[in-house]
């Protein structure tokens, strides 16, 4: 399936009976459920900014763990959102819930944020440039708010799960490990073109079995430099219901990265 046409396929959302519980689909006529942990957030904002790489007034969100107050000091994860999703949807999507929950658990404490990059597979389009964005812009916002913007890591679903690969392969330890969900990758494109560049950088790899996009990610699997350090390839579809049940081992590991010491640039 072309990437193009996974990312703009519909998708549908419905409430549930179940409070802290909503459900979204990509593409499908089912719907696949997803249960909100029934923890509260931290600090969760978002806001608009105006993006000089992108030329464009975009969302910027941020999520800290409940308990954490503003988040001064904390690492960042950056989140490079699918092609249904914006930083406005985060909030509806439980990601600050998400977020206090893994701590909770035991994972270390970091800050979500993340800025619109439309539908542009977080790759430049002229002089729109989102990748520059979040290389730049996203980190420069974040350490206006104390973040450690020094440990940072990058995590996507989908069109994100691609553009996380291709930000951490275009600039090499620039994030200290790189989270993807269902990336949309095909073989042959940028992302398979340049995976020695990932060399020394932690992989977290998930797909469902279910996904149209499977058989790609396996072969992306495959031509990684080293084996993922976190990976999952059971039963699940292109959705949040499946996607929601990756986020404790994904946080986990981005946490546990994040708050281990810097690699040795090469």
């Amino acid at each position: 399936m072309r990437r193009r046409t996974l990312l703009t396929a519909g998708a549908a959302v419905a409430s549930a009976s179940v409070a802290g519980a909503w459900a979204y689909a990509a593409g499908r006529t089912g719907v696949a459920p997803l249960a909100v942990p029934s923890v509260p957030p931290g600090r969760e904002r978002c806001e608009l900014r105006y993006s000089k790489a992108r030329g464009a007034t975009v969302d910027f969100y941020t999520a800290v763990p409940a308990g954490h107050g503003d988040g001064a000091g904390l690492p960042v994860c950056l989140v490079l959102h699918g092609g249904s999703k914006r930083p406005a949807d985060f909030a509806q999507l439980g990601l600050g819930r998400f977020l206090t929950d893994a701590v909770n658990r035991g994972a270390p404490p970091f800050v979500l944020a993340g800025a619109t990059g439309d539908r542009l597979s977080w790759q430049p389009n002229g002089t729109d440039d989102p990748q520059r964005m979040v290389h730049e812009e996203l980190p420069a916002w974040c350490a206006a708010r104390g973040y450690d913007t020094g440990r940072l890591a990058a995590w996507g679903w989908s069109m994100g799960g691609y553009g996380s690969l291709l930000l951490a392969e275009a600039f090499p330890q620039f994030v200290r490990a790189v989270a993807a969900f269902s990336p949309s990758v095909v073989p042959g494109d940028a992302v398979f073109q340049a995976t020695g560049r990932l060399t020394g950088t932690p992989v977290g790899l998930w797909c469902g079995r279910d996904d149209p996009l499977y058989a790609n990610v396996r072969a992306l699997r495959r031509a990684l430099p080293a084996l993922p350090e976190v990976e999952a390839f059971g039963p699940g579809k292109h959705n949040f219901g499946y996607w929601s049940t990756l986020l404790p081992a994904a946080f986990t590991f981005l946490g546990t990265r994040l708050t281990s010491p810097a690699p040795t640039p090469r």
